[in-house]
């Protein structure tokens, strides 16, 4: 059975493959469309108060929503180009984190 995050990487392969755009997914220009939809997804908190980015109405929260969105595609093309398995990597980061900022002493 696949993965929700397969099911989607598929998906958008298919979507990329069907407009030709496979040949302008490389990582450099991934990485460099992820950077971009990140620094628009934080342009919407920008000046913001802690209590405002809490209290995003409804409007905004869809801009925000959507500017996620873009994030996560470019994130999960970007680790389909580079054979990267997100959950994998995400779990390891995790275990080094654990490592590296242990819990009695993070504070």
């Amino acid at each position: 059975m696949k993965s929700e995050l397969t099911a989607l990487s598929d998906t958008l392969r298919d979507f990329a493959a069907a407009r030709g755009w496979r040949a302008y997914h490389t990582p450099k220009n991934l990485a460099m469309a992820l950077i971009v939809e990140a620094a628009e997804l934080v342009e919407h908190f920008q000046w913001a108060t802690p209590e405002e980015s809490r209290a995003l109405s409804p409007d905004k929260l869809g801009e925000v929503r959507d500017e996620m969105a873009d994030v996560l595609i470019y994130l999960v093309e970007l680790a389909d180009v580079l054979g990267v398995d997100l959950i994998a990597a995400a779990r390891a980061k995790i275990v080094k984190n654990a490592r590296k900022y242990p819990a009695p002493h993070a504070l």
